[in-house]
């Protein structure tokens, strides 16, 4: 008595292996939620900052301590990558670089540049 059943699939997304450019849509996406989660804090900073002489000094200190150097780094990551992969995207979207292989090329090439900014700015930031 064999009968198949019609249940569902437990997939486990942790080991479904994406292309290059599955990862880089899937990190597009994340970068642009935690850029709009740091729009709140940038613009409590940035008012902060207005406020004064002594709103200033508190803003420049926070900044300038190893937290704040760290975040820095991190927000400047999310952006370098959220920006190179928009622009991807973009690209893809007129039709320039459709191709698997440029496609493949065009997404290794944004996390090396990601990868350089990584080293430039932390040198510069830390």
């Amino acid at each position: 008595m064999y009968t198949k059943k019609n249940r569902p699939v437990f997939l486990n997304l942790l080991l479904i292996r994406l292309p290059v450019g599955g990862v880089l849509s899937i990190t597009h996406r994340i970068t642009g939620v935690l850029l709009s989660l740091a729009i709140p804090a940038a613009l409590y900073l940035f008012e902060l900052s207005l406020s004064g002489e002594q709103g200033y000094q508190t803003v420049v200190g926070q900044i300038s301590s190893p937290l704040g150097r760290l975040v820095a780094l991190i927000l400047v990551v999310i952006f370098v990558q959220h920006f190179l992969s928009g622009l991807r995207h973009l690209l893809l979207d007129l039709s320039i670089g459709e191709d698997r292989v440029a496609a493949r090329r065009s997404a290794w090439l944004a996390f090396i540049i990601v990868g350089l900014c990584v080293l430039g700015a932390g040198s510069v930031l830390l």
